[in-house]
Protein backbone atom coordinates (compact mmCIF):
# COMPACT_ATOMS: atom_id res chain seq x y z
CA UNK A 1 0.00 0.00 0.00
CA UNK A 2 2.95 2.46 1.09
CA UNK A 3 4.86 1.47 -2.58
CA UNK A 4 1.85 2.13 -4.19
CA UNK A 5 0.82 5.54 -2.42
CA UNK A 6 4.60 6.50 -3.32
CA UNK A 7 4.00 5.55 -6.90
CA UNK A 8 1.14 7.64 -7.24
CA UNK A 9 2.39 10.31 -5.35
CA UNK A 10 -0.59 11.25 -2.93
CA UNK A 11 1.13 14.71 -2.46
CA UNK A 12 1.82 15.59 -5.88
CA UNK A 13 0.23 18.93 -7.68
CA UNK A 14 -1.00 16.71 -10.44
CA UNK A 15 -2.51 14.14 -8.29
CA UNK A 16 -4.02 17.28 -5.49
CA UNK A 17 -5.60 19.15 -8.45
CA UNK A 18 -6.87 16.08 -10.33
CA UNK A 19 -8.49 14.48 -6.99
CA UNK A 20 -9.60 17.77 -5.27
CA UNK A 21 -11.40 19.11 -9.17
CA UNK A 22 -12.71 15.46 -9.12
CA UNK A 23 -14.17 16.05 -5.56
CA UNK A 24 -15.88 19.31 -6.02
CA UNK A 25 -17.19 17.82 -9.40
CA UNK A 26 -18.79 14.64 -7.91
CA UNK A 27 -20.30 16.96 -4.83
CA UNK A 28 -21.66 19.26 -7.84
CA UNK A 29 -22.86 16.77 -9.85
CA UNK A 30 -24.58 14.62 -6.68
CA UNK A 31 -26.24 17.84 -5.79
CA UNK A 32 -27.55 18.74 -9.07
CA UNK A 33 -28.34 14.87 -9.77
CA UNK A 34 -30.40 15.06 -6.41
CA UNK A 35 -32.41 17.88 -6.84
CA UNK A 36 -32.73 16.53 -10.95
CA UNK A 37 -34.35 13.12 -9.50
CA UNK A 38 -36.55 15.27 -6.99
CA UNK A 39 -38.01 17.51 -9.72
CA UNK A 40 -38.21 14.74 -12.24
CA UNK A 41 -39.73 12.17 -10.25
CA UNK A 42 -41.98 15.17 -8.92
CA UNK A 43 -43.25 16.34 -12.49
CA UNK A 44 -43.07 12.16 -13.34
CA UNK A 45 -45.83 11.78 -10.39
CA UNK A 46 -47.92 15.03 -11.42
CA UNK A 47 -47.68 13.76 -15.06
CA UNK A 48 -49.34 10.17 -14.07
CA UNK A 49 -51.78 11.68 -11.90
CA UNK A 50 -52.55 14.31 -15.10
CA UNK A 51 -52.47 11.39 -17.29
CA UNK A 52 -55.04 9.78 -15.36
CA UNK A 53 -57.30 12.88 -14.93
CA UNK A 54 -57.08 13.62 -18.98
CA UNK A 55 -57.72 10.00 -19.90
CA UNK A 56 -60.64 9.81 -17.15
CA UNK A 57 -61.81 13.26 -18.53
CA UNK A 58 -61.97 11.75 -22.18
CA UNK A 59 -64.06 8.50 -21.05
CA UNK A 60 -66.39 11.13 -19.21
CA UNK A 61 -66.63 13.23 -22.50
CA UNK A 62 -66.68 10.16 -24.85
CA UNK A 63 -69.43 8.51 -22.47
CA UNK A 64 -71.67 11.73 -21.99
CA UNK A 65 -71.14 12.18 -26.11
CA UNK A 66 -72.90 8.80 -26.48
CA UNK A 67 -75.42 8.96 -23.38
CA UNK A 68 -76.41 12.68 -25.06
CA UNK A 69 -76.87 10.39 -28.39
CA UNK A 70 -79.29 8.10 -26.85
CA UNK A 71 -81.12 10.21 -25.21
CA UNK A 72 -81.44 12.22 -28.27
CA UNK A 73 -82.80 8.69 -30.07
CA UNK A 74 -85.20 8.14 -26.77
CA UNK A 75 -86.85 11.22 -27.66
CA UNK A 76 -86.76 11.31 -31.05
CA UNK A 77 -88.84 7.89 -30.23
CA UNK A 78 -90.82 9.86 -27.33
CA UNK A 79 -91.89 12.48 -30.59
CA UNK A 80 -92.84 9.74 -33.17
CA UNK A 81 -94.70 7.69 -30.60
CA UNK A 82 -96.75 11.09 -29.52
CA UNK A 83 -97.07 12.12 -32.99
CA UNK A 84 -98.75 8.75 -34.05
CA UNK A 85 -102.21 9.99 -33.42
CA UNK A 86 -104.83 7.76 -35.87
CA UNK A 87 -102.15 5.28 -36.43
CA UNK A 88 -102.18 2.25 -36.27
CA UNK A 89 -99.83 -0.25 -34.28
CA UNK A 90 -98.29 -1.86 -37.31
CA UNK A 91 -97.60 1.72 -39.00
CA UNK A 92 -96.33 2.95 -36.07
CA UNK A 93 -94.04 -0.28 -35.68
CA UNK A 94 -92.63 0.78 -39.23
CA UNK A 95 -91.56 4.25 -38.20
CA UNK A 96 -89.59 2.59 -35.10
CA UNK A 97 -88.39 0.05 -37.28
CA UNK A 98 -86.78 2.90 -39.38
CA UNK A 99 -84.89 4.43 -36.32
CA UNK A 100 -83.62 0.70 -35.28
CA UNK A 101 -82.13 0.35 -38.33
CA UNK A 102 -80.20 4.40 -38.38
CA UNK A 103 -78.28 2.77 -35.35
CA UNK A 104 -76.46 -0.64 -35.03
CA UNK A 105 -76.49 -0.48 -31.32
CA UNK A 106 -79.84 0.18 -30.62
CA UNK A 107 -81.30 -3.95 -29.70
CA UNK A 108 -85.23 -3.32 -29.36
CA UNK A 109 -87.68 -0.51 -29.22
CA UNK A 110 -90.67 -1.51 -27.18
CA UNK A 111 -94.17 0.09 -26.06
CA UNK A 112 -96.03 -1.34 -22.48
CA UNK A 113 -99.20 -0.33 -20.86
CA UNK A 114 -98.63 0.21 -17.24
CA UNK A 115 -99.56 -3.18 -16.85
CA UNK A 116 -97.45 -4.81 -18.59
CA UNK A 117 -98.75 -5.51 -22.13
CA UNK A 118 -96.81 -4.90 -25.13
CA UNK A 119 -98.05 -2.21 -27.57
CA UNK A 120 -95.89 -2.16 -29.77
CA UNK A 121 -91.83 -3.64 -30.18
CA UNK A 122 -89.55 -3.37 -32.93
CA UNK A 123 -87.52 -5.51 -33.95
CA UNK A 124 -91.10 -7.69 -34.24
CA UNK A 125 -89.84 -10.32 -31.61
CA UNK A 126 -92.41 -12.09 -29.43
CA UNK A 127 -92.51 -11.63 -26.00
CA UNK A 128 -91.72 -14.57 -23.64
CA UNK A 129 -93.95 -15.87 -20.84
CA UNK A 130 -93.36 -15.15 -17.49
CA UNK A 131 -90.70 -12.76 -17.36
CA UNK A 132 -92.11 -11.15 -14.68
CA UNK A 133 -91.96 -7.43 -16.69
CA UNK A 134 -93.44 -4.76 -14.09
CA UNK A 135 -91.44 -6.12 -11.35
CA UNK A 136 -88.37 -5.25 -13.62
CA UNK A 137 -86.53 -1.96 -11.88
CA UNK A 138 -86.50 0.23 -15.37
CA UNK A 139 -90.40 -0.83 -15.22
CA UNK A 140 -90.87 0.37 -12.14
CA UNK A 141 -88.73 3.63 -12.55
CA UNK A 142 -90.30 4.69 -15.71
CA UNK A 143 -94.25 4.46 -12.98
CA UNK A 144 -92.37 5.98 -10.07
CA UNK A 145 -90.78 8.71 -11.99
CA UNK A 146 -92.68 9.22 -15.20
CA UNK A 147 -91.50 12.92 -16.00
CA UNK A 148 -87.07 11.74 -15.79
CA UNK A 149 -85.89 9.31 -18.37
CA UNK A 150 -84.03 6.49 -16.60
CA UNK A 151 -81.54 4.24 -17.24
CA UNK A 152 -80.71 0.53 -15.94
CA UNK A 153 -77.78 -1.47 -15.39
CA UNK A 154 -76.24 -3.38 -17.89
CA UNK A 155 -78.13 -6.76 -17.80
CA UNK A 156 -79.21 -9.61 -19.91
CA UNK A 157 -82.48 -8.36 -22.24
CA UNK A 158 -84.77 -11.69 -21.61
CA UNK A 159 -88.43 -9.65 -22.79
CA UNK A 160 -88.56 -11.00 -26.35
CA UNK A 161 -87.49 -14.79 -27.79
CA UNK A 162 -84.40 -15.11 -29.77
CA UNK A 163 -80.98 -13.63 -28.60
CA UNK A 164 -80.20 -12.60 -25.14
CA UNK A 165 -77.83 -9.28 -25.65
CA UNK A 166 -76.42 -7.33 -23.01
CA UNK A 167 -77.69 -4.23 -22.40
CA UNK A 168 -79.03 -0.85 -20.58
CA UNK A 169 -82.26 -0.05 -20.84
CA UNK A 170 -83.81 3.73 -21.68
CA UNK A 171 -87.25 3.78 -19.95
CA UNK A 172 -89.91 6.50 -19.43
CA UNK A 173 -93.85 6.84 -19.06
CA UNK A 174 -95.08 8.32 -22.50
CA UNK A 175 -98.62 9.36 -23.27
CA UNK A 176 -99.97 7.28 -26.15
CA UNK A 177 -103.00 8.78 -28.39
CA UNK A 178 -105.63 6.00 -28.54
CA UNK A 179 -108.91 5.77 -29.70
CA UNK A 180 -110.05 6.80 -26.45
CA UNK A 181 -107.44 9.32 -25.72
CA UNK A 182 -104.49 9.62 -24.55
CA UNK A 183 -103.12 6.31 -22.34
CA UNK A 184 -100.48 5.83 -20.36
CA UNK A 185 -97.49 3.58 -21.81
CA UNK A 186 -93.69 3.00 -20.81
CA UNK A 187 -91.19 3.40 -23.60
CA UNK A 188 -88.81 0.87 -23.39
CA UNK A 189 -85.34 1.44 -25.92
CA UNK A 190 -82.67 -1.05 -25.09
CA UNK A 191 -79.07 -0.34 -26.14
CA UNK A 192 -76.29 -2.42 -26.86
CA UNK A 193 -73.58 -2.62 -23.73
CA UNK A 194 -70.94 -3.49 -26.02
CA UNK A 195 -70.44 -0.12 -27.03
CA UNK A 196 -70.01 1.57 -23.67
CA UNK A 197 -68.22 -1.82 -23.00
CA UNK A 198 -65.59 -1.16 -26.23
CA UNK A 199 -65.42 2.90 -25.38
CA UNK A 200 -64.28 1.42 -21.39
CA UNK A 201 -61.93 -0.94 -22.97
CA UNK A 202 -59.88 1.15 -25.25
CA UNK A 203 -58.81 3.15 -22.46
CA UNK A 204 -55.18 2.64 -20.89
CA UNK A 205 -53.85 3.70 -17.15
CA UNK A 206 -50.25 1.54 -17.93
CA UNK A 207 -49.82 -1.66 -17.93
CA UNK A 208 -52.27 -3.08 -14.98
CA UNK A 209 -54.22 -0.34 -14.75
CA UNK A 210 -57.80 -0.01 -15.83
CA UNK A 211 -61.04 2.08 -15.43
CA UNK A 212 -64.71 0.90 -13.94
CA UNK A 213 -67.67 2.64 -13.73
CA UNK A 214 -70.57 2.48 -10.71
CA UNK A 215 -74.19 4.21 -10.45
CA UNK A 216 -75.04 6.26 -8.00
CA UNK A 217 -75.28 3.45 -5.63
CA UNK A 218 -72.60 1.75 -5.71
CA UNK A 219 -73.26 -0.74 -8.76
CA UNK A 220 -70.69 -1.58 -10.59
CA UNK A 221 -71.65 -0.19 -14.30
CA UNK A 222 -68.45 -1.27 -16.18
CA UNK A 223 -65.90 -3.41 -14.88
CA UNK A 224 -62.86 -5.10 -17.48
CA UNK A 225 -63.27 -7.74 -15.08
CA UNK A 226 -67.10 -8.11 -14.43
CA UNK A 227 -67.04 -12.08 -14.11
CA UNK A 228 -64.48 -12.28 -11.62
CA UNK A 229 -66.70 -9.63 -9.46
CA UNK A 230 -69.82 -11.23 -9.93
CA UNK A 231 -68.14 -14.61 -9.11
CA UNK A 232 -66.32 -12.62 -5.69
CA UNK A 233 -62.74 -13.60 -6.97
CA UNK A 234 -62.12 -9.41 -7.05
CA UNK A 235 -63.62 -6.73 -5.19
CA UNK A 236 -63.19 -3.13 -5.29
CA UNK A 237 -63.27 -0.85 -2.67
CA UNK A 238 -66.85 0.81 -3.82
CA UNK A 239 -67.12 3.32 -0.54
CA UNK A 240 -64.65 5.99 -0.96
CA UNK A 241 -65.46 6.98 -4.72
CA UNK A 242 -69.10 6.80 -3.14
CA UNK A 243 -68.36 9.94 -1.08
CA UNK A 244 -66.62 11.58 -3.79
CA UNK A 245 -67.68 13.14 -7.49
CA UNK A 246 -64.08 14.24 -8.24
CA UNK A 247 -60.84 14.08 -7.13
CA UNK A 248 -57.22 11.62 -6.59
CA UNK A 249 -56.87 9.91 -3.61
CA UNK A 250 -53.60 6.64 -3.37
CA UNK A 251 -55.78 4.04 -1.76
CA UNK A 252 -52.87 1.45 0.17
CA UNK A 253 -53.76 -2.51 0.85
CA UNK A 254 -51.55 -5.00 1.75
CA UNK A 255 -49.93 -5.85 -1.47
CA UNK A 256 -49.71 -2.75 -3.36
CA UNK A 257 -50.52 1.06 -3.49
CA UNK A 258 -52.86 2.20 -5.84
CA UNK A 259 -53.54 6.23 -7.37
CA UNK A 260 -57.64 6.31 -7.36
CA UNK A 261 -58.99 9.16 -10.00
CA UNK A 262 -62.80 9.79 -10.03
CA UNK A 263 -64.94 11.66 -12.44
CA UNK A 264 -68.58 12.04 -12.62
CA UNK A 265 -71.00 11.51 -15.49
CA UNK A 266 -73.72 14.41 -14.75
CA UNK A 267 -76.16 13.03 -16.91
CA UNK A 268 -76.66 9.76 -14.64
CA UNK A 269 -74.54 10.22 -11.97
CA UNK A 270 -72.03 7.67 -13.06
CA UNK A 271 -69.11 7.75 -11.42
CA UNK A 272 -66.12 6.63 -13.70
CA UNK A 273 -63.08 5.23 -11.64
CA UNK A 274 -59.61 4.84 -12.90
CA UNK A 275 -57.54 2.61 -11.35
CA UNK A 276 -53.15 3.36 -11.49
CA UNK A 277 -50.53 1.33 -10.02
CA UNK A 278 -48.04 3.22 -7.74
CA UNK A 279 -45.41 0.85 -8.51
CA UNK A 280 -45.64 1.72 -12.25
CA UNK A 281 -45.57 5.45 -11.43
CA UNK A 282 -42.15 4.38 -9.23
CA UNK A 283 -41.28 2.34 -12.19
CA UNK A 284 -40.58 5.94 -13.98
CA UNK A 285 -38.83 6.98 -10.92
CA UNK A 286 -36.14 4.51 -11.32
CA UNK A 287 -36.15 4.70 -14.68
CA UNK A 288 -35.20 8.57 -13.77
CA UNK A 289 -32.80 7.51 -11.09
CA UNK A 290 -31.22 5.19 -13.23
CA UNK A 291 -30.77 7.25 -15.93
CA UNK A 292 -29.39 10.51 -13.90
CA UNK A 293 -27.42 7.71 -12.53
CA UNK A 294 -25.37 6.56 -15.43
CA UNK A 295 -25.11 9.96 -16.60
CA UNK A 296 -23.25 11.30 -13.13
CA UNK A 297 -21.10 8.05 -14.04
CA UNK A 298 -20.23 9.74 -17.86
CA UNK A 299 -20.24 12.82 -16.65
CA UNK A 300 -17.41 11.74 -13.46
CA UNK A 301 -15.75 10.05 -16.46
CA UNK A 302 -15.32 12.45 -19.04
CA UNK A 303 -14.40 14.41 -15.84
CA UNK A 304 -11.35 12.40 -14.73
CA UNK A 305 -10.11 12.53 -18.61
CA UNK A 306 -10.65 16.37 -19.12
CA UNK A 307 -8.94 16.98 -15.63
CA UNK A 308 -6.30 14.59 -15.35
CA UNK A 309 -5.42 16.17 -18.91
CA UNK A 310 -5.24 19.47 -17.51
CA UNK A 311 -3.38 18.75 -14.25
CA UNK A 312 -0.58 17.11 -16.00
CA UNK A 313 -0.40 19.91 -18.25
CA UNK A 314 -0.51 22.35 -15.22
CA UNK A 315 1.68 19.87 -12.98
CA UNK A 316 4.52 19.40 -16.49
CA UNK A 317 6.20 22.75 -15.92
CA UNK A 318 6.73 22.41 -11.92
CA UNK A 319 7.98 18.34 -12.17
CA UNK A 320 10.71 19.65 -15.17
CA UNK A 321 11.72 22.44 -12.52
CA UNK A 322 12.20 19.79 -10.35
CA UNK A 323 13.99 17.36 -12.19
CA UNK A 324 16.29 20.38 -12.88
CA UNK A 325 16.70 20.71 -9.02
CA UNK A 326 17.02 17.23 -8.56
CA UNK A 327 19.90 17.41 -10.93
CA UNK A 328 21.41 20.39 -9.29
CA UNK A 329 21.20 18.39 -5.65
CA UNK A 330 23.10 15.15 -7.46
CA UNK A 331 25.95 17.80 -8.90
CA UNK A 332 24.65 18.60 -11.80
CA UNK A 333 25.12 21.96 -12.77
CA UNK A 334 25.03 22.01 -16.64
CA UNK A 335 22.76 24.33 -18.17
CA UNK A 336 19.68 23.21 -18.98
CA UNK A 337 16.43 24.60 -21.49
CA UNK A 338 14.19 27.55 -19.93
CA UNK A 339 11.02 25.72 -18.84
CA UNK A 340 7.58 26.89 -20.65
CA UNK A 341 4.25 26.92 -18.60
CA UNK A 342 1.99 29.69 -16.56
CA UNK A 343 3.87 32.77 -15.86
CA UNK A 344 4.58 32.12 -12.22
CA UNK A 345 6.06 29.10 -12.92
CA UNK A 346 8.19 31.14 -15.69
CA UNK A 347 9.71 33.24 -13.75
CA UNK A 348 10.23 30.84 -11.17
CA UNK A 349 12.40 28.71 -13.51
CA UNK A 350 14.35 31.84 -14.28
CA UNK A 351 15.23 32.68 -11.20
CA UNK A 352 16.32 29.32 -10.73
CA UNK A 353 18.50 29.04 -13.49
CA UNK A 354 20.07 32.74 -12.35
CA UNK A 355 20.92 31.35 -9.48
CA UNK A 356 21.91 27.76 -10.83
CA UNK A 357 24.28 29.81 -13.03
CA UNK A 358 25.38 31.91 -10.39
CA UNK A 359 26.01 28.94 -8.59
CA UNK A 360 28.58 27.13 -11.31
CA UNK A 361 30.32 30.84 -11.43
CA UNK A 362 31.28 30.42 -7.95
CA UNK A 363 32.38 26.87 -7.89
CA UNK A 364 34.33 27.58 -11.12
CA UNK A 365 35.91 30.38 -9.31
CA UNK A 366 36.55 28.12 -6.56
CA UNK A 367 38.11 25.46 -8.52
CA UNK A 368 40.23 28.21 -10.45
CA UNK A 369 40.71 29.53 -7.16
CA UNK A 370 41.98 25.63 -6.04
CA UNK A 371 43.79 25.23 -9.01
CA UNK A 372 45.75 28.47 -8.64
CA UNK A 373 46.64 27.60 -5.67
CA UNK A 374 47.75 24.08 -6.18
CA UNK A 375 49.87 25.43 -8.93
CA UNK A 376 51.87 27.77 -6.43
CA UNK A 377 51.72 25.10 -3.52
CA UNK A 378 53.89 22.61 -6.46
CA UNK A 379 55.66 25.36 -7.92
CA UNK A 380 57.20 25.58 -4.20
CA UNK A 381 57.96 22.33 -4.06
CA UNK A 382 59.05 22.26 -7.07
CA UNK A 383 61.74 25.24 -5.90
CA UNK A 384 62.46 23.43 -3.02
CA UNK A 385 64.38 20.23 -4.85
CA UNK A 386 66.75 22.88 -6.55
CA UNK A 387 68.94 23.73 -3.56
CA UNK A 388 69.33 20.08 -2.58
CA UNK A 389 70.65 19.83 -5.85
CA UNK A 390 72.46 22.40 -5.91
CA UNK A 391 74.37 21.86 -2.76
CA UNK A 392 75.16 18.07 -4.30
CA UNK A 393 76.42 19.67 -7.54
CA UNK A 394 78.64 22.19 -5.85
CA UNK A 395 80.45 19.56 -3.77
CA UNK A 396 81.18 17.47 -6.89
CA UNK A 397 82.50 20.17 -8.50
CA UNK A 398 84.56 20.76 -5.39
CA UNK A 399 85.74 17.20 -5.33
CA UNK A 400 86.75 17.38 -9.46
CA UNK A 401 88.78 20.35 -8.31
CA UNK A 402 90.90 18.61 -5.80
CA UNK A 403 91.64 16.09 -8.06
CA UNK A 404 92.49 18.26 -10.55
CA UNK A 405 90.23 17.74 -13.16
CA UNK A 406 89.80 21.38 -14.62
CA UNK A 407 87.67 20.06 -17.63
CA UNK A 408 85.26 18.04 -15.94
CA UNK A 409 84.92 21.12 -13.65
CA UNK A 410 84.10 23.43 -16.63
CA UNK A 411 81.97 21.00 -17.98
CA UNK A 412 79.75 21.09 -14.77
CA UNK A 413 79.88 24.22 -14.29
CA UNK A 414 78.79 25.43 -17.56
CA UNK A 415 75.75 22.79 -17.73
CA UNK A 416 74.77 24.34 -14.44
CA UNK A 417 74.80 27.45 -15.51
CA UNK A 418 72.88 26.89 -18.53
CA UNK A 419 70.75 24.13 -16.46
CA UNK A 420 69.22 27.39 -13.90
CA UNK A 421 69.28 29.74 -16.89
CA UNK A 422 66.22 27.38 -18.49
CA UNK A 423 64.84 26.62 -15.59
CA UNK A 424 64.58 30.24 -14.89
CA UNK A 425 63.16 31.33 -18.35
CA UNK A 426 62.17 34.23 -17.19
CA UNK A 427 59.36 33.36 -15.05
CA UNK A 428 57.73 31.26 -17.51
CA UNK A 429 56.10 27.99 -16.89
CA UNK A 430 55.80 27.03 -20.05
CA UNK A 431 58.99 26.44 -22.67
CA UNK A 432 60.03 24.30 -26.05
CA UNK A 433 60.37 20.53 -25.95
CA UNK A 434 63.40 21.83 -27.39
CA UNK A 435 63.98 23.83 -24.27
CA UNK A 436 62.86 20.97 -21.96
CA UNK A 437 65.19 18.55 -23.57
CA UNK A 438 68.05 20.65 -23.33
CA UNK A 439 67.35 21.13 -19.32
CA UNK A 440 67.19 17.17 -19.24
CA UNK A 441 70.62 16.73 -21.47
CA UNK A 442 72.78 19.52 -18.95
CA UNK A 443 70.87 17.62 -15.43
CA UNK A 444 72.43 14.21 -16.74
CA UNK A 445 75.48 15.97 -17.92
CA UNK A 446 75.96 17.12 -13.94
CA UNK A 447 74.55 13.68 -12.64
CA UNK A 448 77.15 11.58 -14.96
CA UNK A 449 80.31 13.83 -13.92
CA UNK A 450 78.95 13.18 -10.13
CA UNK A 451 78.26 9.39 -10.13
CA UNK A 452 81.60 9.32 -12.48
CA UNK A 453 80.59 8.36 -15.19
CA UNK A 454 78.06 5.06 -13.77
CA UNK A 455 75.65 5.35 -16.40
CA UNK A 456 75.14 6.59 -20.30
CA UNK A 457 72.27 8.38 -21.63
CA UNK A 458 70.87 9.56 -25.02
CA UNK A 459 68.37 12.06 -26.70
CA UNK A 460 66.33 11.08 -29.14
CA UNK A 461 63.81 12.97 -31.16
CA UNK A 462 61.55 11.49 -33.79
CA UNK A 463 60.51 14.78 -36.03
CA UNK A 464 62.48 16.75 -34.69
CA UNK A 465 61.69 20.23 -36.82
CA UNK A 466 58.10 19.65 -35.24
CA UNK A 467 58.60 18.07 -32.20
CA UNK A 468 60.73 20.63 -30.78
CA UNK A 469 59.30 23.46 -31.54
CA UNK A 470 55.79 21.87 -29.38
CA UNK A 471 55.33 23.09 -25.81
CA UNK A 472 55.70 21.98 -22.42
CA UNK A 473 55.51 22.75 -18.67
CA UNK A 474 58.74 22.94 -17.34
CA UNK A 475 61.05 20.98 -15.58
CA UNK A 476 59.21 17.59 -16.40
CA UNK A 477 61.48 15.32 -17.15
CA UNK A 478 64.06 16.22 -14.38
CA UNK A 479 62.05 14.39 -11.71
CA UNK A 480 61.19 11.76 -13.73
CA UNK A 481 65.10 11.32 -14.70
CA UNK A 482 66.11 12.23 -10.86
CA UNK A 483 64.24 9.02 -9.79
CA UNK A 484 65.92 6.96 -13.09
CA UNK A 485 69.28 7.57 -11.49
CA UNK A 486 68.49 7.37 -7.87
CA UNK A 487 66.09 4.39 -7.88
CA UNK A 488 66.96 2.59 -10.77
CA UNK A 489 70.79 2.83 -11.83
CA UNK A 490 72.39 4.16 -8.23
CA UNK A 491 72.23 0.59 -6.60
CA UNK A 492 73.07 -0.72 -10.13
CA UNK A 493 76.58 -3.18 -10.26
CA UNK A 494 76.43 -3.20 -14.10
CA UNK A 495 76.45 0.21 -15.89
CA UNK A 496 73.14 2.39 -16.43
CA UNK A 497 71.49 3.48 -19.01
CA UNK A 498 69.02 6.19 -19.68
CA UNK A 499 66.95 7.49 -22.42
CA UNK A 500 64.94 10.14 -23.26
CA UNK A 501 62.49 9.90 -26.08
CA UNK A 502 60.39 12.79 -27.84
CA UNK A 503 57.78 12.21 -30.83
CA UNK A 504 54.07 12.90 -31.21
CA UNK A 505 51.92 10.30 -31.59
CA UNK A 506 48.12 10.15 -32.49
CA UNK A 507 48.91 14.22 -32.31
CA UNK A 508 50.14 13.90 -28.52
CA UNK A 509 53.26 15.00 -27.71
CA UNK A 510 55.65 11.90 -25.98
CA UNK A 511 57.87 12.38 -23.81
CA UNK A 512 59.83 9.00 -22.34
CA UNK A 513 62.01 8.68 -20.20
CA UNK A 514 63.18 4.62 -20.15
CA UNK A 515 66.35 2.59 -18.12
CA UNK A 516 67.59 -0.16 -17.19
CA UNK A 517 67.60 0.42 -13.74
CA UNK A 518 66.08 -2.10 -10.49
CA UNK A 519 62.44 -1.47 -11.77
CA UNK A 520 60.14 -1.60 -9.29
CA UNK A 521 57.76 -4.47 -7.69
CA UNK A 522 54.00 -4.46 -8.56
CA UNK A 523 53.11 -3.35 -5.01
CA UNK A 524 55.66 -0.03 -5.45
CA UNK A 525 54.67 0.50 -8.90
CA UNK A 526 50.95 0.59 -8.02
CA UNK A 527 51.32 3.03 -5.28
CA UNK A 528 53.21 4.89 -7.33
CA UNK A 529 50.85 4.92 -10.28
CA UNK A 530 47.96 5.79 -7.09
CA UNK A 531 50.28 8.94 -5.92
CA UNK A 532 50.45 7.14 -2.47
CA UNK A 533 54.48 6.10 -2.74
CA UNK A 534 56.95 8.14 -1.02
CA UNK A 535 60.15 6.73 -0.08
CA UNK A 536 62.65 7.21 2.62
CA UNK A 537 64.50 9.62 1.14
CA UNK A 538 61.03 11.35 0.05
CA UNK A 539 60.91 9.87 -3.70
CA UNK A 540 57.60 10.15 -5.05
CA UNK A 541 56.71 13.59 -4.52
CA UNK A 542 58.39 14.78 -7.78
CA UNK A 543 56.37 12.40 -9.89
CA UNK A 544 53.39 13.00 -8.26
CA UNK A 545 54.33 16.70 -8.09
CA UNK A 546 54.65 16.01 -12.52
CA UNK A 547 51.44 14.60 -12.57
CA UNK A 548 49.14 17.18 -10.94
CA UNK A 549 50.91 19.59 -12.69
CA UNK A 550 49.99 17.96 -16.15
CA UNK A 551 46.29 17.43 -15.03
CA UNK A 552 46.21 21.08 -14.18
CA UNK A 553 47.70 22.80 -17.02
CA UNK A 554 46.08 20.20 -19.51
CA UNK A 555 43.22 18.56 -18.25
CA UNK A 556 42.47 15.17 -16.71
CA UNK A 557 42.84 13.00 -20.36
CA UNK A 558 46.93 14.11 -19.88
CA UNK A 559 49.63 12.77 -17.49
CA UNK A 560 52.10 9.93 -16.54
CA UNK A 561 52.02 6.51 -17.46
CA UNK A 562 54.23 4.40 -15.85
CA UNK A 563 55.37 0.84 -16.81
CA UNK A 564 58.11 -1.23 -14.89
CA UNK A 565 59.61 -4.58 -13.99
CA UNK A 566 61.56 -5.43 -11.46
CA UNK A 567 65.57 -5.98 -12.70
CA UNK A 568 64.21 -5.03 -16.32
CA UNK A 569 63.83 -1.42 -15.45
CA UNK A 570 61.52 1.06 -15.54
CA UNK A 571 59.69 3.48 -18.61
CA UNK A 572 57.64 6.67 -17.83
CA UNK A 573 55.48 8.22 -20.41
CA UNK A 574 54.49 11.92 -20.28
CA UNK A 575 51.63 12.95 -22.42
CA UNK A 576 50.68 16.66 -23.28
CA UNK A 577 48.79 18.34 -25.67
CA UNK A 578 50.47 19.43 -29.25
CA UNK A 579 50.76 22.92 -28.83
CA UNK A 580 52.77 25.09 -31.09
CA UNK A 581 55.22 27.94 -29.90
CA UNK A 582 52.21 30.63 -31.55
CA UNK A 583 49.75 28.99 -29.33
CA UNK A 584 52.11 30.19 -25.93
CA UNK A 585 50.04 33.12 -25.48
CA UNK A 586 46.76 30.74 -24.99
CA UNK A 587 48.23 28.94 -21.65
Amino acid sequence: MKRLLTVIKVKGIQFIITTSFTLVTVLVMLFVGVMLYGKFAQTAEQNAYLHTQQILEQVKYNLDSYLNGMTQIFELVDDKIRRSKGLTADKLSEQLETIVETRKDIVSIAVFTREGTLLATTPSKVLRQNTRLTEQSWFQKAIEDPTNMNFSLPHIQNLFKGEYTWVVSMSREILLHGPDGEIPTVLLVDVNFKEIDDLCQRVGLGKKGYVYIIDLVGNIVYHPQQQLIYAGLKNENRSLPLKHSYGSYVEETEDEARLITIKTIDQLGWKIIGVSYMDEIVTTKKEISRFIFWLLIFVIVIVLFVLHYLSAKISRPIKLLERSMEKVEQGDFSESEPIRGSHEVEQLSLRFHLMVAKVRELMHQIIREQEAKRKSELEVLQAQINPHFLYNTLNSVVRMVGNGKNEDVITTITSLSKLFRISLSRGKNIITVREELDHARHYLIIQKMRYKQKFEYEIVVENEDEVLNCLTLKLLLQPIVENAIYHGIEHLADPGRIRIFAAIIDGKVLLQVSDNGLGMSPDVLAQVKAGFYKSEEGSGVGIQNVQERIRLTFGEQYGLEIASEQEEGTVVRVWIPRQVAEERDRL
